[in-house]
């Protein structure tokens, strides 16, 4: 699906506004109500709108959020990388995972009841074969200054 000026706008409209009706979605991109309901469904059955989400205000959670860092053994193929990458996705103390390049190969966001619970967890992955892990340099949050929605 190629993209136009209109896509894109609404796009934009939605990333801020999950919950706008179709109604003033589309007074913004100067359509009217049913195009822009289907442009948005095709958006959506295309794969660019890929879910609708409620930024909620947490009260102040228990436990200690844990930045880290993590790289990969060297000459390790895909199969540790997959390996890795499922055993974060079913973690539920592993809030945030990401791929990323240069020294590390992932940064992690954990959340655990203390950080004797961090090293426990962390020392799993170390001990598990599967991944082979070089490093983790990890540091505690120590306040949240900003969470991006963007």
């Amino acid at each position: 699906m190629q993209l136009d000026r209109i896509d894109l706008q609404i796009l934009d409209i939605l990333r801020r506004e999950g919950r706008i009706t179709y109604q003033a979605l589309s007074e913004q991109v100067h359509l009217t109500a049913r195009p822009c309901q289907e442009r948005v469904r095709k958006l959506e059955q295309a794969g660019y709108i890929r879910g609708y989400h409620a930024d909620v205000a947490l009260p102040q959670q228990e436990g200690v959020v844990v930045l880290a860092q993590l790289a990969l053994g060297d000459k390790l193929g895909r199969s540790a990388q997959l390996a890795f990458e499922h055993t974060m996705r079913d973690c539920d103390e592993v809030e945030d995972c990401w791929l990323v390049s240069g020294e590390f190969d992932y940064q992690l966001r954990v959340r655990c009841r203390d950080l004797a619970h961090f090293r426990e967890l962390s020392g799993s992955w170390l001990d598990d074969a599967r991944f082979r892990i070089a490093r983790i340099v990890s540091s505690p949050q120590l306040q949240q200054i900003k969470l991006g929605r963007r």
